[in-house]
């Protein structure tokens, strides 16, 4: 395995040293930074001359959070490899962290072992979630049940007719109901979801909010 620039942003001290700790005695890893916030880790890429390779990168922290420091960070390290580390699971934080610029995600839960198995399997070219984390996001894009949905079939009904850019009039047709039945399902739908347009309607939708 070749040699890992390893930096670290974490502003929690006991989390912070335990880490610096336990990669400064793993075989071919070299921890060139320890930060405890994105603004001092940008200070610190100046006064280095290798920069890192991997980045161990909390989400709360003081000043700019990790999720918005991910384009900063690129920016100044375009080949840096982000390993999200947190307490946050929630899938609209992650895929926000993913989204940002991170190749993985973690939780500090897991055994320090389990950090470094992710920062190996990262430098070889993989990408890692801890099991907690990756099922939050295998349940995401599961198909929702009946029983688990805000709306009921037909209302799932009259939504799908609205994302297709169908006018009332055409949905009304399609499932055989009047105008004033559709306008009713819709504010119904307004209600439940508690939006007060299409627009919010369509985003609801293409987030699998529904």
């Amino acid at each position: 395995m070749s040699a890992i620039n390893l930096a670290i942003i974490e502003d929690d001290p006991t989390v912070h040293d335990s880490l610096c700790e336990f990669f400064a005695s793993q075989i071919n890893i070299t921890v060139t930074i320890a930060s405890y916030s994105v603004e001092d880790f940008l200070d610190a890429i100046d006064t280095i001359n290798e920069l890192p390779t991997i980045l161990l990168l909390d989400i709360n922290l003081p000043g700019m959070s990790g999720i918005d420091g991910i384009p900063f960070i690129k920016k100044a390290c375009p080949d840096l490899d982000i390993i999200m580390l947190t307490t946050l699971e929630e899938t609209s934080i992650i895929f926000k962290a993913l989204t940002n610029g991170a190749c993985s995600y973690t939780s500090k839960r897991v055994p320090l072992k389990q950090i470094g198995e992710a920062v190996r399997i990262v430098s070889e070219g993989g990408s890692y979630m801890s099991p907690s984390i990756a099922r939050n996001v295998a349940t995401y894009y599961m198909p929702k049940k009946a029983s688990e949905r805000l709306l009921t079939n037909r209302q799932m009904d009259v939504v799908h007719g609205i994302i297709a850019g169908k006018s009332y009039k055409m949905i009304a047709e399609d499932l055989f109901v009047s105008l004033d039945t559709v306008r009713s399902h819709i504010k119904n739908i307004y209600n439940i979801l508690e939006i007060n347009s299409k627009a919010e309607l369509i985003r609801k939708s293409f987030d699998k909010e529904l």
